[in-house]
């Protein structure tokens, strides 16, 4: 069975009369006829009895009234949602970001999407670092992530929605812990807690950067694979690290945070996605990003 003979054959059984059942399709009462006649064939039954003056639905029609019904309604569901799919009022986003930097980011872009368009689902993954998550976006495992980088990756683009300034987590006793600000060269002989170099992780790479800079090689004495558990390391007097602002707040009491002294360096964390992507709901998303999530300079 085809829909167009469903369509005329609930026409005809709510009318009970052919020629308005014709006006309702908006065809000719001839087609109309030949269709049910051949719906009748297929199904090698009779779906009306005609008479003169009247038509009246056969017991075979009064089977198939339901059924029929039930039919068009599904297919007007699909219809509709195709239509919200294109439209980008209904989807799924994957996005990414790391703890616990970036999660009130993620909050709130996830907040204020599900407010304006519910029919958007998320599926979220909190363990998310730069390298591999850029990975994730080409290979198309993640539609959007919030990472940091130097330097814009071919084929991805981006806006940076947050800054972050670097410092030193310390514990609270430790000898720099007083002061307001920390030049690089002063951490030259401190024993340090980064994260591994793979897979490879932003802050990771800023603070080798840094120290460098300053003229020294850090002495990594552990490594740990989150933020969470370099605090713990920190906070347990296992050593320092250098961090960022927004990973370092917390309310660990045995944590003092200070900003180191390094003019003009600031990092950007970026809301990222593949440049050719074509996702309706990922530009719905974007869209309330640029009001939840407003570009930074």
């Amino acid at each position: 069975m085809e829909l167009q003979q469903i369509r005329a054959f609930v026409a005809v059984a709510e009318e009970l009369h052919f020629g308005r059942a014709a006006e309702r399709l908006g065809m000719a009462q001839p087609p109309l006829s030949r269709t049910i006649r051949t719906l009748e064939t297929e199904l090698g039954a009779s779906l009306f009895q005609r008479t003169t003056r009247t038509v009246s639905l056969s017991p075979a029609g009064k089977a198939l009234l339901e059924p029929a019904k039930h039919m068009l309604a599904t297919q007007q569901v699909a219809v509709e949602s195709v239509r919200r799919s294109s439209s980008g009022e209904v989807g799924r986003v994957r996005l990414g970001y790391s703890q616990p930097s970036s999660r009130h980011l993620a909050a709130a872009l996830v907040t204020a999407s599900h407010d304006r368009n519910p029919g958007i689902a998320f599926q979220l993954e909190s363990s998310v670092y730069s390298e591999e998550g850029l990975e994730r976006i080409m290979d198309g495992s993640l539609d959007l992530a919030l990472v940091r980088w130097r330097q814009r990756p071919p084929h991805i683009a981006g806006r940076p929605v947050a800054v972050e300034h670097p410092c030193a987590a310390m514990p609270t006793t430790h000898r720099l812990a007083a002061r307001k600000k920390i030049r690089v060269e002063e951490l030259a002989d401190e024993p340090f807690v980064l994260f591994p170099a793979r897979p490879s992780s932003n802050l990771r790479e800023t603070a080798m950067r840094l120290c460098l800079d300053a003229g020294f090689s850090p002495r990594i004495v552990q490594e740990a694979p989150d933020s969470q558990s370099i605090s713990a390391l920190v906070s347990a007097g296992m050593g320092i690290t250098i961090t960022v602002d927004s990973v370092a707040a917390g309310d660990d009491p045995r944590i003092t945070v200070v900003p180191l002294d390094v003019p003009d360096e600031s990092i950007h964390v970026h809301l990222a996605y593949r440049s050719d992507h074509q996702d309706a709901a990922l530009d719905t998303v974007l869209e309330v990003a640029e009001a939840v999530l407003p570009t930074v300079r």
